[in-house]
This record gives C-alpha cells, sequence and structure tokens, in this order.
C-alpha cells in the first residue's frame, strides 16, 4: 500500500496540470456568445459544423483578441483584436489568410490561394471597390460560420445548391433593380437543358452559375468569349464554328457566337428542326430562299439528310426489334445500330462546320448503315417465318407419317393369326 501512494499522487499532480492547462485555453468567446445567442442559425451553434472550426481554428484565428480574457472591453482592448469586418473588409480579412501559400498548406496545399486577387477584377470585386456594400462578398456564398468545402453535399457552394445561393440575389427584382440586369435568370435555367441535369438528374457535371461566369473571378461573359466559355466544355463544336463561315459573319455583325442560336441560359435541349428552312429553324433568321443565298440551299440539304438518317435509324430499330420479339438472334445488328447513333450524334456535331463538304459524307454513311442493318434485320424476319413454315410441314409430314404408321399397325393386328 504504501508504493501506491506515490504513483497516486503523481497521478493527481497530472490531472492537475491538465485540467490548468484546459482551464487557461479556454475560449471565453464561445461560453459568452453561447449565453446571450439563441436558435439553431446563431454563429456559434453553427460553428459546430464549419471546417475553421473542424481543423482546430478559434474565433481568435479570425477576429483576433485574447479568447481567455472575461471582458470584452478587455478583449477589444487585447493584442490583434480585429472584431466584426465591414463589408468592404471581408475580402482581406478571409484573405489574410486564404492568400497565404505558406499558411493554406497546413491545412490543404490544394486549395488556391488567389481567390482574393480574381475577386477584385470580378463584377462583385470593381463595385465593392466603387463603395458598393450591397454587392457579394465571401460570405455571401460561402458563409460566415457555416463554411463547408465545396465537395460537400452540406456547402452553399456544392454544384446542387449554388444556383439557389446566387438567385438569393439575382432573382430579387427589388434588390436588382439599380443594376438594370434581368431576375429571370434562376428561372431559365431551371427550365434549360443545363439546369434540368444539374437540379433535376443531380447530375454534379452539369454546369452550374460559376461553370459560365466563374466564381471568385465572376463576370458576365461578353460577345467576344461566349465561345470560349461553350467551348471549355464543347471543345469539337467551338472548332468546328471556329473554322466554319460563321465565325467571320457573326463577328462581322457583333453577334454572340454560341449564344445566338442556343441562348445563354435558357438553354433548350437542340433539336434537328433548329437547322433547315422550316418555320421554327433558326437559319432562315438570316437566310433566305428570296435571295438566292447559298446558305439557304445548304441548310435546307442538311435538313433533309439529316431527317432521312433519323427515319432511317427508326425504320431499323424497329424491324430489330420485331426480330427481337421473334426469338431470333440480332447481336450483329444491336452493334450495327450503335454505328447508326454514333454518325447521328456525329452529324449532329459537325452541322456547326455549316460545310456540306464536311457533313454529307457522315450522313449518307449512318443512311446507308442503317439501311443495310434494317435489311438484314428483315432477313432475319424471312428466316423466321421460313423456320415457322419449315416447323409447319415438317409436322404435318411427321403427323401423316404416323397415322400411316398407325394404320399399318391395326391392319396387321387385325390380320388372323395362325395357330400350330
Amino acid at each position: 500500500m504504501q508504493r501506491l501512494i506515490p504513483v497516486t499522487a503523481v497521478f493527481v499532480l497530472i490531472l492537475g496540470l491538465c485540467f490548468s492547462i484546459i482551464s487557461s485555453a479556454q475560449d471565453n468567446c464561445l461560453d459568452c456568445h453561447t449565453d446571450w445567442e439563441d436558435g439553431e442559425n446563431s454563429p456559434t451553434q453553427k460553428w459546430t459544423y464549419d471546417i475553421h472550426n473542424q481543423v482546430g481554428l478559434t474565433c481568435a484565428d479570425c477576429h483576433g483578441g485574447d479568447p481567455t480574457l472575461d471582458d470584452m472591453d478587455d478583449v477589444r482592448n487585447s493584442k490583434g483584436y480585429r472584431g466584426l469586418p465591414s463589408t468592404a473588409q471581408i475580402p482581406q480579412f478571409c484573405g489574410r489568410c486564404h492568400s497565404d501559400a505558406t499558411y493554406m498548406k497546413k491545412f490543404n496545399p490544394a486549395l488556391p490561394v488567389d481567390q482574393v486577387a480574381k475577386y477584385i477584377t470580378s463584377r462583385h470585386g470593381v463595385l465593392l471597390g466603387t463603395g458598393d456594400d450591397k454587392v457579394a462578398t465571401c460570405i455571401s456564398c460561402h458563409s460566415a460560420h457555416n463554411t463547408s468545402p465545396a465537395s460537400s453535399p452540406m456547402s452553399s457552394v456544392y454544384p446542387l445548391n449554388l444556383p439557389a445561393v446566387c438567385s438569393g440575389c439575382h432573382s430579387d427584382a427589388e434588390y436588382m433593380a439599380e443594376y438594370g440586369i434581368p431576375t429571370d435568370q434562376y428561372e431559365k435555367f431551371a427550365s434549360s437543358v443545363h439546369g434540368h441535369a444539374l437540379l433535376v438528374n443531380e447530375d454534379i457535371g452539369a454546369p452550374a452559375c460559376n461553370d459560365c461566369h466563374g466564381n471568385h473571378g465572376a463576370v458576365p461573359p461578353g460577345v467576344e468569349n461566349i465561345s470560349a466559355v461553350c467551348g471549355s466544355c464543347h471543345a469539337k463544336v467551338a472548332s468546328l464554328f471556329a473554322d466554319s463561315p460563321h465565325r467571320a459573319a457573326f463577328e462581322e455583325n457583333g453577334f454572340p457566337q454560341c449564344e445566338t442560336c442556343h441562348s445563354n441560359h435558357d438553354i433548350i435541349k437542340p433539336l434537328d428542326n433548329m437547322v433547315g428552312t422550316e418555320q421554327n429553324s433558326f437559319c432562315i433568321e438570316c437566310h433566305s430562299e428570296d435571295d438566292g443565298n447559298k446558305g439557304f440551299e445548304t441548310a435546307s440539304v442538311i435538313s433533309t439528310l439529316l431527317d432521312s438518317l433519323v427515319r432511317s435509324e427508326q425504320n431499323a430499330i424497329e424491324v430489330i426489334d420485331e426480330a427481337e420479339i421473334k426469338g431470333m438472334e440480332i447481336d450483329d445488328e444491336r452493334f450495327a445500330l450503335k454505328d447508326v447513333r454514333s454518325s447521328l450524334v456525329e452529324s449532329r456535331s459537325l452541322v456547326h462546320s455549316f460545310s456540306l463538304d464536311e457533313i454529307r459524307p457522315e450522313l449518307e454513311k449512318g443512311i446507308a448503315l442503317a439501311d443495310v442493318t434494317r435489311i438484314n434485320g428483315l432477313g432475319i424476319i424471312d428466316n423466321y417465318f421460313f423456320r415457322r413454315k419449315g416447323l409447319g410441314i415438317s409436322t404435318v409430314i411427321i403427323t401423316l407419317l404416323a397415322v400411316i404408321i398407325w394404320i399399318k399397325i391395326r391392319r396387321i393386328e387385325r390380320q388372323p393369326r395362325n395357330r400350330a
């Protein structure tokens, strides 16, 4: 028992030292603010889930001051106290850490450190520099005390959440009135092919606001760079258009390249009837038959060939589907249909070259392949009926033979037997 006393004493001493260290590291910021802030949306409640808190930062790391002091006046007068920044101060307030590459390496070496530099060049940053404190700053998008990594579904800037964050300001007609820009962008985007993919199908690979406008350096794309924005995803189409005769014509007339036909926020799924000389076609907005315009003729031929390929593919699919229903082997034909589909997809891209020499060979190749596949399918169906007919004839012959044999047996059975 006497040997245990020194061990117990050491244990008590260590426990006391630990308690002393914990007490000295006490964060009175949280203690005080928790007492007078109520509700789930209070900063102290949000801070629990904040990425800064999770990596070990405290209130003082952002706001400065000595968090062990009890009196608020003493905290304000303590070394390094920064308190609550004004709207104009927020970018530099956050940039104090986020622009320091050496410091940020301790937490996430892959995180960019040029956010503030980009923000200053953005439309938001430029307006903030003129004294406009209504524009978005870091905390407008990332929040102040509930920041999560952009890769987290809980983050306000996660792709599925970002459009709603942007629309918080940009869909508010009263708030945006002085800027003279539309406030229906979110509504249009939500109904677009991009918005449907992102918001309905939850495809986070689909573009959100920042994919076109940028994030920290956000600006409205001008006429001269819309093609670059779209081309970052639609590279092949952008390349085809750049080499087409339309590029020079669009530049001469001051038309934005992609937006002229596809719009911007309310982009619909491209349809084949967008090309051609019918009423709903975009081509006839510039090209007219009365002008003897070569573009009008080209559009008409492209539209006709596209329609032919679509019909040929559909006819081939219907025949192959029928053969499959009849239980025939159609693996080779299904594979051929994939090649037909590839030709159709390729042709729809080549439309942006606006050149018959580029488009016609691919369209005609697809049409020929679809026709061959349909003919092969019809041959398979004919083979099915041939087999059925052969089976029917065989069944009749076998049945007749069976009847003849049965009659023969009956005759033999009726013959009198010779008795010895």
